[in-house]
């Protein structure tokens, strides 16, 4: 799964998942777009990575106009997009006799909106160059309804749907889009918020950046359409 000379956006690159996605692409020769509303977080990992990455700070993927300004930005600089890994999402609770209505727009924005988005601005893109790979970080949740989950279900499940349909919409065109679908992740602030869990059933950033690199490359093209669930095994 070499990358060299492949030029690959990363959305949510501040975050650890996203993180640990930029350097498993790094290490294996990718050109990077880093994208986050963290000016901070993104200097960090550029200075960690080096210098032949591109940061973009304060896009929020929510705003058609950020999305086509980064996708046009990385085209013009690197001359093509080979792969997306979009890990922008959020996570709420709510009961719907509470606060799920209030949840909805935020959660339908953040998690399906901006694949959405970023499907519009980047699949056309490497169509025209006959090669692409696109993937979103989904949810179990997106399968099926839970307490005091309606809303997030409902945001997974659309992100899903987005992804089914560009896989069909651009089948035969030589982009692939897929969903992976990370059981808890063992990350600071998981650790954090539930500190009495057993946390050597969740699995690492790391592990989930070896499968989203396998799913980027090309050896990748027979998958499309995919909604893949991760678990520590």
């Amino acid at each position: 799964m070499n990358f060299t000379s492949q030029t690959a956006i990363v959305t949510g690159a501040g975050g650890n998942v996203g993180a640990a996605i930029a350097r498993e692409l790094s290490q294996r020769g990718a050109r990077l777009a880093l994208v986050d509303m963290s000016e901070e977080a993104l200097a960090r990992l550029v200075g960690e990575l080096g210098g032949k990455h591109q940061a973009y700070a304060g896009i929020d993927l929510r705003l058609e106009n950020d999305v086509l300004r980064v996708v046009q930005d990385v085209e013009s600089r690197f001359g093509r997009i080979d792969a997306v890994a979009n890990t922008v999402g959020t996570f709420r609770m709510g009961r719907i006799d509470a606060d799920a209505a209030e949840h909805w727009r935020m959660l339908m924005d953040l998690n399906a909106l901006s694949a959405l988005l970023l499907t519009k601005a980047a699949a056309p893109r490497m169509a025209a160059k006959n090669y692409g790979r696109m993937l979103h970080v989904a949810a179990g949740a997106g399968l099926r309804g839970g307490a005091e989950m309606s809303a997030y279900s409902a945001s997974k499940a659309a992100l899903m749907r987005v992804v089914e349909s560009a896989a069909e919409e651009y089948r035969g065109r030589g982009v692939t889009a897929n969903c992976i679908m990370p059981s808890t992740i063992d990350t600071p602030q998981n650790r954090a918020a539930m500190p009495s869990a057993d946390a050597s059933s969740w699995i690492k950033p790391s592990a989930i950046a070896e499968t989203a690199a396998l799913l980027l490359s090309r050896q990748a093209g027979a998958i499309t359409g995919a909604s893949i669930p991760l678990s520590a095994g």
